[in-house]
């Protein structure tokens, strides 16, 4: 049986990697260009809509996610962790889990600035999201401390929370859809990050599990491949409309608006998907 020593760390750095790149790529065009900036505040006020619709269970869920995640987060991480008798990787969890929501705050408060390019509408920097942070780090504990085969399934209900999350800022209005990608790339640089940890050195973990790299829920990442694919193809689409329409005279919030929603599902389930694929080989 292998050891997880043997299993490369490449996948790791690669998958930070392209999160921090994407990372840098929405904050460069969406907050620092000023096509960027008018099509994150066309889906804002696009979000109108969801206001008016679900503004009351937007407002709740929005008051309950920090308590909410933080609490479910800890429980199942901890029943987990019992169960399978690995606390080291409780601690790994926890500490990434801290430092995504940690380095969330620093990146909005003191490192990253939203210059004044004249778009009309909230003018302060809200680039990453920390709700939706929060969500997706306790999210991600879960996923960690989960044996492979439920990590599957971890990484499928991890990322609906998250998703409802970062959709509900946005339907809420406290947050622009770029905000709330943003932050589930923090997190998803920080679950890389474990994923090194728990590869290498006193804090890796013991064996592959059974069956190798293929002992993972089966279909369970299909399907979230299945629901991405329509969600992303929908995105593209209305950033295109959006993109082409940003100047004119009908700017077409609610697409806008559309378009943000969707590339919120459909980046919260590639991440899903992607962490499903890293982290099959750990036990």
């Amino acid at each position: 049986m292998r050891t997880s020593s043997s299993i490369s760390p490449v996948r790791y750095l690669v998958g930070a990697f392209v999160a921090i790149i994407l990372f840098a790529g929405l904050y460069l065009y969406f907050v620092r260009t000023l096509s960027g900036q008018t099509m994150d505040q066309l889906a804002f006020d696009g979000a109108e809509f969801g206001r008016r619709s679900v503004t009351p269970l937007a407002q709740e869920l929005l008051d309950a996610v920090p308590l909410v995640s933080v609490i479910a987060g800890l429980l199942l991480t901890g029943a987990v962790t019992v169960v399978r008798r690995n606390g080291r990787t409780l601690i790994v969890a926890c500490g990434v889990a801290l430092a995504a929501v940690l380095s969330t705050q620093l990146l909005k408060i003191m490192l990253l600035t939203r210059p004044d390019l004249g778009v009309e509408g909230y003018d302060g920097n809200s680039f990453p999201s920390g709700h939706t942070t929060v969500a997706a780090a306790s999210a991600l504990a879960v996923f960690l401390v989960a044996s492979p085969r439920t990590r599957g399934l971890a990484a499928l209900g991890g990322s609906g929370f998250a998703i409802l999350a970062g959709v509900a800022t946005l339907a809420n209005g406290w947050h622009r859809p770029s905000d709330v990608i943003a932050a589930l790339l923090v997190v998803a640089v920080w679950g890389c990050v474990a994923g090194l940890v728990l590869t290498r050195g006193p804090w890796s973990m013991g064996g592959a599990p059974r069956g190798g790299t293929n002992a993972r829920p089966p279909r369970v990442d299909r399907l979230q491949l299945r629901i991405l694919i329509p969600f992303a193809a929908v995105a593209v689409a209305a950033f295109l409309v959006t993109y082409f329409r940003a100047f004119g005279d009908t700017p077409g919030t609610l697409i806008a608006y559309i378009g943000g929603v969707t590339a919120i599902v459909a980046a919260g389930l590639g991440i899903g998907f992607t962490g499903i694929r890293l982290f099959a080989p750990l036990p």
